[in-house]
């Protein structure tokens, strides 16, 4: 097995008892946070496995919600996050499931406000890391460790070579990349992880491609 640095033995800088339930659950929370773009104004989640069985001992449903609030793993205030999503207005439900998941440790996040809704299945997969492996129906896999694109675009000939051209041109190296789509010639989904940075005039760059009707990032 191979680790990409000390931290892949050791775990991450936390706060909470469990790397897999409280550090690996901030994770997801906070992917989900950075995907939808802006503080949701609720939250349903959805428990199964090992996480619907211990999420109130291992404080999964604090960290989730401090995730979704915008900390980080070691952040402070994942102790107190429920008292902080009330003082931001954000409701919270916690659903734990009796049906079994393919990973014992999975959260389905449906988070959302006035505009939109957006669905996020994660799962802990140890030592703090965690992967998301659907996205609005999208099957797909983001560790949320490298900095990363995703791009809703029409099911359009010439449209990933075009994204890549764009990445290509800035000496942006593609880490990991899957493409999806819903139908032949619908919506598609490209979810493009990445060795560097990614700027805001790269965002832009991408958004005036035709046929992409939405960029979203994931900061490492």
């Amino acid at each position: 097995m191979k680790f990409r640095s000390v931290f892949d033995i050791i775990g991450p800088v936390m706060i909470g008892p469990s790397s897999s339930h409280t550090a690996g659950a901030a994770r997801i929370g906070l992917v989900a946070r950075n995907l939808f773009g802006r503080q949701p104004e609720w939250a349903r989640i959805h428990l199964y496995g090992s996480f619907a069985e211990t999420y109130k001992g291992h404080s999964t449903d604090v960290a989730i919600i401090g995730g979704l609030l915008g900390y980080d793993t070691f952040d402070e205030r994942i102790k107190t996050a429920f008292s902080e999503a009330d003082k931001v207005g954000m409701t919270y439900e916690f659903i734990p499931e009796e049906e079994e998941a393919d990973h014992p440790n999975t959260a389905r996040v449906v988070i959302g406000d006035s505009q939109s809704v957006m669905e996020l299945t994660g799962i802990s997969i140890g030592g703090g890391k965690m992967e998301v492996v659907d996205l609005n129906g999208f099957s797909l896999r983001l560790s949320g460790h490298y900095p990363a694109l995703l791009v809703v675009h029409d099911d359009r000939a010439g449209l990933i070579a075009s994204v890549s051209n764009a990445l290509a041109n800035r000496d942006i190296n593609i880490a990991h990349m899957e493409v999806g789509r819903k139908e032949k010639g619908e919506m598609a989904l490209m979810v493009i992880e990445v060795d560097q940075l990614i700027d805001e005039s790269l965002i832009e760059e991408l958004k005036a491609l035709p046929h992409i009707t939405q960029v979203s990032t994931v900061a490492d």
